[in-house]
């Protein structure tokens, strides 16, 4: 007999799904999005060539898993978020549709594929993330080492961006990631702890302080970034509570967007904030001593990548050569 594809309350499902609530039980009618949501059709002759490119070598990108509203502008000009380790991710979190179920095996052609892509490409910034692999002890932590080491290969100068699971909050699965040197460590915190049962029932808040704090020590000269959607229910003053955690844990770069709803299967937006609520957030980010914060709508943790390494980089060395 087969089961329906269904996934509620984090249990894993008979078959990969991207259904994460039940709207038998919460109401997850979409809110109307206001004027400023707009999201423009991805296109042009630049997106079409690597779009043939990600097929031809059968790679994944978290532009197209997770729908991403910025995947026309940054395809447009020649970036792209590499998705590693497959399109089935371990955990079921209420926001996201990337499928969730019992995953493939991991591909070992796939850090080759991703570095002959980078070269391809010609990309001076390359951003690799990852499903959760709660089946690896490691968390898959090796590939995305064999990843940093393989693109430095094919394309040296590359600047290297990884968005990075909690692995459990196991930090010798982060050593291994930290000792490849990629210029900037990624991990999102998403959401403000009263949340994150809701918003991401399998993690938990003490795992992704774990990891951002013990990469920061690992590479006090790395950078590290870190995320939050806003919509989901959390209140301003918790918003600006979870900021200075992340400056209490050395982190360097915010990224702060809109929550869309992917489906009526996924958690409802609550409400949307408006372009000067993102406004104020930016300011109070820099207030607070971030080095870049990047705050409006349509926000992605990827959206102006390679602008902030190379601004960061650049005054880092600045200040190196003062002193």
């Amino acid at each position: 007999m087969r089961h329906p594809p269904r996934c509620y309350n984090g249990v894993m499902p008979y078959q990969p799904t991207r259904d994460r609530i039940n709207p038998e039980k919460i109401d997850t009618t979409p809110v109307r999005r206001p004027p400023w949501i707009r999201v423009e059709q991805s296109s042009g002759d630049i997106y079409t060539q690597l779009k043939s490119l990600m097929r031809r070598k059968e790679l994944h990108t978290v532009c197209e898993e997770a729908h991403c509203p910025n995947m026309g502008e940054c395809w447009g000009s020649g970036t792209a978020t590499f998705l590693i380790m497959g399109d089935i991710c371990t955990r079921s979190c209420g926001f996201c549709d990337v499928q969730h179920g019992l995953p493939r095996p991991i591909d070992p052609d796939e850090p080759e594929r991703i570095a002959q892509a980078v070269k391809a490409m010609d990309l001076k910034h390359a951003v690799i993330t990852s499903v959760n692999r709660d089946d690896r002890r490691d968390g898959g932590a090796p590939i995305f080492a064999e990843i940093i080491n393989k693109i430095r290969a094919y394309q040296p100068g590359c600047s290297i961006e990884v968005l990075i699971p909690d692995f459990k909050g196991n930090l010798e699965a982060l050593k291994i990631v930290m000792d490849a040197h990629p210029e900037i460590l990624n991990h999102n915190i998403e959401t403000v702890p009263r949340l994150f049962k809701l918003v991401q029932p399998q993690d938990h808040y003490e795992w992704s302080q774990s990891i951002l704090t013990n990469a920061k020590m690992m590479e006090p000269d790395g950078l590290t970034k870190s995320g939050i959607m806003v919509g989901l229910g959390e209140e301003i003053n918790e918003i600006k509570a979870v900021m200075h955690d992340l400056r209490s844990w050395n982190v360097d770069i915010l990224t702060v967007g809109q929550y869309l709803q992917p489906s009526r299967r996924h958690l409802p937006v609550v409400r949307y904030y408006t372009p000067e609520e993102f406004q104020q957030i930016k300011e109070y980010g820099y207030q607070i001593g971030f080095r870049w914060v990047e705050s409006a709508p349509l926000v992605r943790s990827s959206y102006h990548a390679i602008e902030q390494v190379r601004a960061l980089n650049k005054t880092h060395q600045e200040l190196n050569d003062r002193s």
